[in-house]
């Protein structure tokens, strides 16, 4: 027996003898080589006597669903990213993105109780929340989430719900200092480089004057088939066309609503004489044939193709939203620069050239994120997924990539590019090294976020990146405004406590949540008549219109988000 018991132990010094020597806990190691904690171990022992944590976990692959984005469908481990992460956690994602119609889609899940593992649901949350599809996360995160509770911790009382329970993960979680964007990744009125160069870089305040420089350029170039302007209206992403009234009068994006400054008071603005102006000025558009009549039928896909196809002198978007189409066209500019002129470039334009507010200002949206489904097959090898993907190496890594071939680090600690580096990351690398699948849609790092070591995380954030990114095209514009980044084209953001206020929550099936819905029906049943239809009816359509929105509560909607914006100011909610 003690001869037995001997070897036993003999044996157990030499495995771990062997681990130590080979390597074996260290975070690059096989698909099977990777040593997290057994989510399942409740510190019980095997029968041989060993902790079941020590084991190496197999490798598993979890369903994940992407309702924000397009893109095509892969698994996480066929990038450089993904398979670095499968190595040091044996997951890996199969990502399906959204095509089609988003409510459509996650109405199905929620009839069927059939869902992925992993699901984000964008504007449809309210759904799945109502339909309890997600599950709660408080004790996953309590005994398997340090760095969820590092990255987050924070923001937990604005994350959970009315019962205390926290239902999914958001993305726009600062973390260390808030970095101002030097690029223009919110909303903006687009024009082609090359009409701003060709009319001798004009000062473009006013949306008047924004219309009047694309009627010249398209009507000095009528042979070339181009396409004045165009609007996004796909499915949830209708925002793209409801929303410019709102920063066209001076707001940022607080979604539904304006709200006051001094007073604090949210307004609905669809049915106002804002919205009523720039639906006047789409429908002149179209009746001069400079209007894309295909925008109130195109889905996003087309959208962007069209974007990417340099046929469009302008549009009204959000930076990310764009970024797919931005890219394509600033890859083919890198190759050859003479197709510049076909980039699109930010202007902060108003009704009448007062102050912008395009620019977001430090918030939290606390109504959008990722969340383990109660179809998960393993939420504590998920949750633990999460947590490894928190630790701010891997967070570097996401970001910034691989030290020596992606960024360097100078002698002071700065991270940087290279020129070599920044030429070979474009959209093709973006994707088969993983930037553009972990670039958003995971718990992380807010954009706007630091390292511990005080590098931003975002290297577009980082001065020493952007002011290298730059090719001779982008400083020769930027100089010809006097501006040495995108962002400072735009006026300074506001200090809004409660923003976004399209953050604020709805229960689903409140009265808020159903006039929400009944007014997005509204203006997507009235938008298209509005534009498409003669001059001469647009004011019977706008009186049609505002009769049937005057049939919905507002009064009562605006109470109830002024309510809960002064709440925020007052540091009661």
């Amino acid at each position: 027996m003690k001869k037995r018991l001997s070897a036993r132990i003999a044996t157990v010094l030499l495995l771990a003898i062997m681990l130590v020597v080979t390597g074996y806990g260290c975070k690059s190691g096989g698909e099977k080589g990777n040593t997290m904690t057994n989510p399942t171990n409740n510190g019980s022992k095997d029968a041989e006597g060993k902790d079941p944590a020590e084991k190496p976990l197999d490798t598993v692959t979890f369903t994940y669903f992407n309702g924000a984005g397009a893109g095509k469908d892969i698994n996480t481990n066929e990038t450089t990213i993904g398979k670095i992460l499968e190595d040091q956690t044996g997951v890996n994602f199969k990502i399906e993105n959204l095509v089609g119609d988003l409510n459509t889609k996650i109405g199905t899940m929620n009839a069927s109780r059939k869902y992925p593992d992993v699901l984000i649901p964008d504007a449809a949350i309210d759904e799945v929340l109502g339909a309890a599809g997600f599950i709660d996360l408080t004790d996953l995160i309590a005994n398997h989430g340090p760095n969820i509770e590092r990255v987050y911790g924070p923001y937990f009382d604005l994350m959970k719900d009315a019962d205390g329970k926290i239902m999914f993960l958001p993305f726009s979680n600062v973390v260390g200092e808030f970095v101002p964007d030097p690029n223009i990744n919110q909303g903006a009125f687009w024009v082609q480089r090359g009409v701003l160069k060709e009319a001798g870089y004009p000062e473009i305040k006013s949306i008047d004057q924004y219309f009047q420089l694309i009627r010249n350029y398209e009507q000095k170039h009528e042979s070339e088939n181009l396409t004045g302007f165009i609007a996004l209206t796909h499915d949830w992403r209708f925002f793209g066309t409801s929303n410019p009234p709102m920063h066209l009068a001076g707001y940022p994006n607080d979604g539904e609503v304006t709200v006051d400054m001094s007073t604090f008071e949210a307004k609905v603005y669809s049915n106002n004489d804002d919205t009523k102006r720039y639906m006047k000025l789409l429908n002149e558009l179209n009746a001069e044939g400079l209007f894309d009549k295909a925008s109130f039928i195109d889905n996003y896909d087309q959208y962007l193709a069209k974007l990417s196809s340099g046929k469009v002198i302008g549009f009204f978007d959000y930076g990310w939203q764009i970024a797919n189409a931005q890219n394509v066209l600033k890859d083919a500019a890198k190759a050859d620069p003479t197709q510049d002129d076909l980039v699109y470039f930010p202007l902060p334009v108003t009704f009448d050239g007062q102050k912008d507010q395009y620019l977001d200002p430090p918030g939290f949206v606390k109504n959008r994120g990722m969340g383990i489904t109660v179809s998960a097959k393993d939420p504590e090898r998920i949750i633990q997924y999460i947590d490894n993907l928190l630790k701010e190496e891997n967070q570097i890594m996401k970001s910034w990539g691989i030290q020596g071939e992606t960024y360097e680090i100078n002698e002071e600690g700065r991270f940087y590019r290279t020129e070599e580096q920044i030429k070979k990351i474009d959209e093709p690398f973006r994707e088969t090294f993983g930037f553009k699948y972990f670039d958003w849609n995971w718990p992380q790092y807010g954009t706007n976020s630091t390292l511990a070591d005080g590098n931003a995380v975002a290297p577009g954030l980082q001065p020493e990146v952007f002011q290298m990114s730059l090719t001779e095209e982008d400083k020769t514009i930027l100089n010809a405004y006097g501006v040495q980044t995108y962002a400072e084209m735009f006026a300074a953001p506001d200090d809004r406590p409660w923003f976004p206020a399209w953050g604020i929550a709805k229960e689903q099936g409140s009265a808020e949540q159903i006039y929400e819905t009944k007014k997005t029906e509204l203006t997507r049943k009235y938008f298209p008549k509005l534009v498409l239809d003669p001059p001469s009816k647009f004011d019977s359509n706008w009186d049609e219109f505002t009769a049937e929105f005057n049939k919905l509560d507002t009064a009562g909607y605006e109470n109830f988000v002024t309510t809960e914006v002064k709440k925020i100011v007052d540091g009661t909610n």
